[in-house]
């Protein structure tokens, strides 16, 4: 279940960081309105079963999400560039996204409790300014109050896939490595597991 840590947390770029709660999802759905595909996803891709996220793809994936927040439980961490929603980052503890079990490629390596990275969502106005990094570690700092001891990211390797675009979601193998993550287990040739031990 996601915590309930409410404090902020700012970089070297001036942007401040909060956990998404019931008082601030007017900024996640200002966020998450920008025309693409997050406007029907609603970061529910990896917690319903995929029939049940495509038939709600939309205002009742929308909705799906509002309820998670409704109850206390933070599904993940909004930047800010002052008053503005820039980026998103979805990080809370693997339970909360139990569709990775259901995955061939990204089910269990072991028992050992961790917080994965899922999602990350950037504007296009900030895009190219190195959000990405910025908004990742303060989402490590984040999950490390919490409790967390290991976290997990599910990146893939953008020069070996035919994904689309938007399927860049879940960030790229070589932005993890950056900060330290490294391959846990790799089941796939495009999308391996990542771990970050803290």
């Amino acid at each position: 279940m996601g915590m309930r840590n409410t404090t902020n947390v700012a970089d070297s770029r001036k942007l401040v960081y909060k956990p998404l709660t019931l008082e601030r999802w007017g900024d996640f759905v200002r966020l998450f309105s920008e025309p693409g595909v997050q406007n029907g996803c609603w970061c529910m891709y990896w917690r319903m079963k995929r029939s049940e996220f495509h038939r709600c793809y939309g205002d009742k994936n929308k909705r799906a999400m509002k309820r998670i927040v409704t109850t206390g439980r933070i599904p993940g961490i909004i930047a800010y560039d002052k008053q503005d929603p820039v980026g998103w980052c979805s990080i809370a503890p693997r339970e909360d996204f139990p569709v990775l079990d259901r995955s061939p490629t990204l089910k269990r390596i072991d028992v050992q409790p961790v917080w994965s990275i899922v999602c990350l969502f950037i504007t296009r106005a900030q895009r190219g300014k190195d959000l990405t990094h910025t908004l990742i570690r303060t989402a490590i700092k984040y999950a490390e109050r919490n409790g967390a001891g290991i976290i997990e990211a599910y990146p893939i390797f953008s020069a070996e896939t035919t994904y689309a675009k938007w399927e860049l979601y879940t960030g790229l193998v070589s932005t993890f490595d950056k900060l330290g993550f490294k391959v846990a287990a790799q089941r796939s040739r495009v999308r391996p597991i990542m771990r970050l031990y803290l």
